[in-house]
Formats: C-alpha cells, sequence, structure tokens
C-alpha cells in the first residue's frame, strides 16, 4: 500500500510538472528605440532603457512559444533632413509597455539530447498590443493602447541544461503614426507661427519601434516517475 501511494503520488507530480519540463522563465535588460517622422533611420543616440520578463514553452527541439512583458523608455528629438524639419524642431518623451505572444524558430536542434549545441540563431514573429503614457498633448484621434506585430532575429548560448543567455534584436511595425505625437493630420501641428506647414509629418508612413537586449532564462526539469514493480 504504501509503495503503491508513493508511485501514485509520484506521477501525480509528475504528471502535474510534466508541463515544466518543457517551461522556461527568462528576465532581460535592454534598449526600446523608435524610427518614424521625427527620424527616419534607426539611430543609436536614442536608445534608451527598457527590461522585458518572459515565459516559454518549448513545444518541439525547434519551435517554442513566448510570452512577455516589456516595458521602458521610448524617446527621440528632430533629426532634421530639410527646412521644414529644422524648423519644427519636435521631440517627444514616453513611456511604452508592450506585452507580446510569438513564435520562435531554432535554426539548430538545441534540444537535442544526445548531441549537445552549445549555440544557436533563432527567428521570431508574432502578435502585440502596447501602451504608451506621457504624451501631454495627447490627440482625439489616437487611442493610447494600440496593437504591433513583433518580429526579429537572436541567438541563444547554452551555458547549461538549465541556464542559457540570449542576444535579441526585434521590431515593433505599428499601425499608428503617433507614437512621435505628430501626424500628418493632426491640426495641432498645422502651422508654425509663420505660417508654414513644417510642423506636418508624413501619414502614410507608420512609426516603429525596436528593442535590442540581453536575457538569461531558467529551464525547468521534471524527475522520472519510478515503475511499480509489482505491474
Amino acid at each position: 500500500m504504501k509503495l503503491s501511494g508513493y508511485v501514485f503520488f509520484c506521477c501525480l507530480f509528475i504528471s502535474v510538472s510534466s508541463f515544466a519540463q518543457k517551461s522556461e522563465v527568462g528576465f532581460g535588460l535592454g534598449t526600446w528605440n523608435y524610427t518614424g517622422d521625427l527620424v527616419r533611420h534607426y539611430n543609436f543616440r536614442f536608445s534608451q532603457p527598457a527590461a522585458t520578463i518572459f515565459y516559454r514553452s518549448n513545444i518541439s527541439s525547434v519551435i517554442s512559444f513566448r510570452a512577455g512583458f516589456t516595458g521602458g523608455i521610448l524617446a527621440a528629438s528632430e533629426k532634421p533632413i530639410d527646412p521644414f524639419a529644422a524648423a519644427r524642431n519636435a521631440s517627444f518623451n514616453i513611456f511604452l509597455f508592450e506585452a507580446s505572444t510569438v513564435m520562435e524558430y531554432h535554426f539548430l536542434n538545441w534540444r537535442n539530447t544526445k548531441k549537445f549545441v552549445r549555440f544557436t540563431p533563432y527567428a521570431f514573429a508574432g502578435l502585440a498590443l502596447f501602451g504608451i503614457s506621457g504624451n501631454e498633448e495627447k490627440s482625439a484621434e489616437y487611442s493610447n493602447v494600440q496593437g504591433s506585430i513583433p518580429f526579429g532575429i537572436g541567438a541563444k548560448y547554452v551555458y547549461n541544461p538549465k541556464w542559457y543567455f540570449s542576444l535579441e534584436f526585434g521590431a515593433r511595425k505599428t499601425f499608428t503614426d503617433y507614437l512621435d505625437n505628430i501626424s500628418g493630420g493632426d491640426q495641432r501641428f498645422k502651422y508654425n507661427n509663420n505660417g508654414t506647414l513644417a510642423q506636418y509629418g508624413n501619414p502614410n508612413d507608420k512609426d516603429s519601434y525596436y528593442f535590442i537586449g540581453i536575457s538569461i532564462t531558467r529551464t525547468f526539469y521534471d524527475i522520472p516517475c519510478p515503475a511499480n514493480p509489482y505491474k
């Protein structure tokens, strides 16, 4: 009775933790960055601190599902490319918080227990919701909560079967032109004091934001359940 009870509770514990065999949790530090009406191309000068936490489930040896939260400062100032941009001389500084779900594809079978692989590149894509705060002159034309499409590449280094490190670059394609609080249809930016249209942005060019970061991840494994010798 004691042996069968032990086996039962052991198997019950393993059945509950079998999901944890494929589970990982992680934490990372990095930077937010931005491109839009003020900065047309990625510029490291405008990188601002951000942090992320995430959960990952390894569906197969090369496919993983990841859900996470990332937050930090997003800011930039005008990088004039013409006299109109120089006259506008705009800037913004906001806090951006993101909840995302992505699928990862690893190019190497890094979870193969028979052949230990210490390094693998990977790609990811998914869906996200983000919220912003800090735009003092919020327009009624947009919501502070928006959707985005995260995608990017990364590399993982396996320190040991339980711990590994990642370096990742991800872009977020948005459907809004108001991250920088400037858009072509925003009448608040229609005229300068001299009557020019310098404050207009490009309404057809949506804003994007980016995350570059390093993270550390802990993998959880189960304990094999002993077989019942009386079966």
